[in-house]
């Protein structure tokens, strides 16, 4: 069993940074899979960016060279850091874990297997 929890969200104007962690419950978190997800008011939860087990990352093409995940196992704990923040970029933001470290399969929200609470981002023009 693995226990979420996401920080660091708030308001920003855009242009701004903001990180976002997850921190996570459990020994074994090295193992796990850990991907980011946003969800805006009115549309689909949707993919952000993922990093494996062994580091190799995933990122959605509206986010791709302005947003960096990383990890850092002895902290049991992800990070999202978020640079160019644009106003589209505002949504409710969660973490999830999955022990399923397909390549295809991690931009999928059904592969996790659990989730964080979210945090919101807040994008302001």
């Amino acid at each position: 069993q693995v226990q979420l929890v996401e920080s660091g969200g708030g308001l920003v104007q855009a242009g701004g940074s903001l990180r976002l962690s997850c921190a996570a419950s459990g020994r074994t978190f090295s193992n796990y899979a850990v991907g980011w997800f946003r969800q805006a008011p009115g549309k689909e939860r949707e993919f952000v960016t993922a990093i494996k087990s062994g580091g190799i990352t995933y990122t959605a093409d509206s986010v791709k060279g302005r947003f960096t995940i990383s990890r850092d196992n002895a902290k049991n704990t992800v990070y999202l850091q978020m640079n160019s923040l644009k106003p589209e970029d505002t949504a409710v933001y969660y973490c999830a874990a999955t022990l399923k470290n397909s390549n295809l399969g991690l931009r999928l929200d059904r592969t996790y297997d659990y989730w964080g609470q979210g945090t919101q981002v807040t994008v302001s023009s």
